[in-house]
């Protein structure tokens, strides 16, 4: 690639700033590539800012607030660069945009020779192996499993990438799934009969050849716990990377550069071993009995819990989980480690028979050694708990990824030896000029910050109402207040109606009181989180009111509270039910508020408060998406307007409109419902 000034990189006279400032010019190439392209001052000084990290190195976090159009101001200066690039972003719908809609744009309008690509973790892609095994697998499902996995086989002819995304009306939430793709347990590698078509293989090539590689914060850190994703060759050619979407970096981090041990991967395990034994080696080893010893200790490991409430999250401080008989929770492990090690030395009698018992000997090494982990004492710096749900989880954490960016990215250079070039940005990444919130635990204390405000009138396209009559969210009446405040706002808007919820327990208790609402009626629909897939709930809410449907109102938690993207009159009242404080029995929140209140700190002022800001302001967001967007922002918890902390949450949301009375809010309600004008 070479740089659009004429010149390349690291040559006399090399100015990046100047076509970066060009592009977004009007009648740049910017105006080439976006529809209705508007220069925005916001838009092109994060540009510039990005541009001047490329050319010097360094780490640079940017907060552009929505609306500035952050994914051009990177995209821009790092194709002008002519250097290879990694973008990483949170979630694989947003790498579909980006290499699907975004990049394409960018490179026909800039004129530039770029080759993209686009790289996800394992379980994306068709396993071509992993198909034809439960093609004959006698514990298959069901029938309409079967069908669905004749579609996956018509449908193997045809594709090119082999990525599950791109095959139409399959789940995401398929038990079909983990059955057709491939784990970094379970894969054969170049053992594998279907190496040289392995889809995960190809796409990895294209990746090592690309000059932009488009991949995920999952996949990325999968790789530095693991070096096994493909990033372990990737990264030392790459000297810029870019993670949009970074507020989750941490979160995602913590995730695997600790150590989980659950039940279904023993269980998927012994499915796995069980199969190949029949298939490849019947006779030669008594495979029932050694499955059957691996799966009574899972289940045995499992019962060790006793009726512990299902989605519970126990602590683990001492010899075994909170609540849990230590001598009992001692025999399951020990139990578990000698079912492992049975199969390991059944697996080592027929190592050469076929390609999948070396494998599967690895996985019951590794899995071995996990027990004996968990059998030890925690790690310092580190905090352990079990998950317990229809399996259980065993899970030890860092409690952030500082240690790990410190070593591991940020004092590593490119191949030619240069200064890396690192950022990372976000529309909500603190409430601090510092933005301590992200840099912190990120280890990023000493990346330049650029903080970009969005160029939304705020003022005048939204406001914000917190009702004081409404009784303190421990209360048993707050879930039907908070649905009949919603229910009064979908009636007035017809549908258009979001609700955010902190706990599954309040998604159901004001989902449920919703239904009751409308029932019958057919005015309008409710919409709850986990009766359909994601994508199917958001289709059916951006088809409410047209085409003569219902208007819809949508329940939701989790996920939902960011990367939801409806502009225009789809969305016009957002409810939260209460202020997102993070949940004091949760081990990992337990453990980062004591390491506070050691260092001399206030664990409330220093991370409760800031997390309820960015998740608070996460869920504002997803009101206004566009400059001509209207609506209203309802916060159901009357501590944002009466306690002290309050006033730092509320400066922490876009600068609304304050309404002070019901009256006020059904009178903006009437407003957006009829034309829509400005509040003031």
């Amino acid at each position: 690639m070479v740089n659009a000034g004429g010149s390349e990189p690291g040559e006399p006279g090399y100015s990046l700033e100047a076509p970066v400032r060009d592009a977004f010019a009007p009648g740049g190439a910017l105006s080439r590539a976006a529809d209705q392209f508007m220069p925005r001052a916001g838009q092109t000084e994060m540009a510039l800012a990005v541009a001047r990290t490329i050319a010097h190195g360094g780490a640079l976090v940017v907060e552009a607030g929505t609306g500035v159009g952050k994914t051009y101001s990177y995209l821009v200066p790092a194709l002008l660069s002519g250097e290879r690039v990694l973008l990483s972003t949170a979630t694989k719908t947003l790498q579909d945009q980006l290499f699907g809609r975004d990049l394409p744009r960018l490179v026909e309008a800039l004129g530039l020779p770029v080759r993209t690509a686009l790289l996800k973790g394992r379980g994306s892609y068709l396993c071509l192996h992993r198909m034809e095994l439960a093609r004959h697998d006698a514990n298959f499902p069901d029938r309409a499993a079967l069908r669905s996995l004749a579609k996956i086989e018509e449908w193997s002819h045809i594709t090119r990438t082999g990525d599950l995304a791109e095959l139409p009306g399959l789940d995401e939430r398929s038990p079909l799934i983990p059955l057709v793709t491939s784990t970094r347990e379970n894969c054969l590698g170049s053992d594998c009969p279907k190496f040289r078509s392995c889809h995960v293989n190809i796409a990895r090539r294209e990746a090592l050849a690309a000059d932009v590689v488009v991949i995920n914060h999952h996949l990325f850190f999968a790789d530095m716990a693991v070096r096994e994703s493909g990033m372990a060759e990737l990264l030392p050619t790459v000297r810029i990377a870019i993670f949009d979407e970074a507020h989750q970096l941490n979160e995602t981090g913590v995730q695997f550069l600790g150590a989980n041990l659950t039940t279904g991967q023993l269980l998927d395990f012994a499915r796995d071993m069980l199969g190949a034994g029949l298939q490849f080696a019947r006779g030669l080893v008594d495979w029932q009995t050694i499955v059957s010893q691996v799966e009574r200790a899972a289940r045995d490991l499992r019962l060790s819990v006793g009726k512990t409430t299902s989605n519970a999250r126990l602590r683990w401080v001492d010899e075994a989980p909170e609540g849990v008989e230590p001598q009992v929770w001692r025999e399951a492990l020990d139990e578990l480690h000698l079912a492992c090690t049975h199969a390991i030395e059944g697996l080592a009698t027929v190592s050469e028979m076929a390609p999948d018992f070396p494998r599967l000997q690895e996985r019951a090494t590794e899995l071995a050694q996990r027990v004996e982990r968990f059998g030890a004492k925690c790690e310092p710096a580190a905090v352990r708990w079990i998950d317990v749900g229809m399996q259980l989880r065993l899970v030890e954490s860092p409690l952030d990824i500082a240690k790990a960016v410190q070593d591991k990215l940020l004092k590593t250079g490119s191949a030619e030896g240069s200064s890396r070039s690192w950022v990372f940005t976000s529309a909500t990444l603190g409430d601090d000029a510092r933005l301590s919130w992200f840099t912190e635990p990120c280890g990023l204390g000493e990346a330049e910050i650029l903080r970009v405000d969005s160029p939304f009138d705020y003022r005048n396209q939204a406001c914000v109402y917190v009702p004081r009559d409404i009784v303190k969210p421990n209360d048993a009446a707050h879930s039907g207040q908070v649905a009949a405040i919603a229910a009064e706002g979908a009636r007035r808007l017809g549908g258009r109606t979001m609700v955010l919820t902190t706990t599954l327990r309040a998604l159901r208790a004001i989902g449920e009181e919703l239904q009751r609402r409308f029932e019958g009626a057919g005015e309008i629909e409710v919409l709850v989180q986990g009766q359909l897939p994601k994508r199917r709930l958001m289709e059916r809410f951006r088809e409410g009111g047209t085409q003569g449907r219902a208007g819809c109102v949508l329940v939701a938690s989790a996920s939902f509270w960011e990367g939801v993207d409806l502009p225009g009159d789809t969305l016009q009242l957002v409810v939260i039910d209460k202020l997102p404080f993070p949940p004091p029995g949760d081990p990992l929140v337990e453990a980062r508020s004591q390491r506070l209140e050691l260092q001399g700190r206030s664990s409330f002022n220093d991370y409760s408060i800031p997390e309820a800001a960015v998740a608070l302001k996460q869920g504002a967001g997803r009101l206004i998406r566009r400059e001509s967007d209207q609506g209203v922002l309802v916060v159901c918890d009357s501590r944002l307007a009466t306690m002290g902390y309050g006033r730092r949450l509320m400066a922490a949301l876009p600068p609304m409109l304050r309404l002070e009375s019901r009256d006020d809010y059904l009178a903006a309600l009437t407003r957006i419902s009829t034309t829509s004008p400005a509040w003031t």
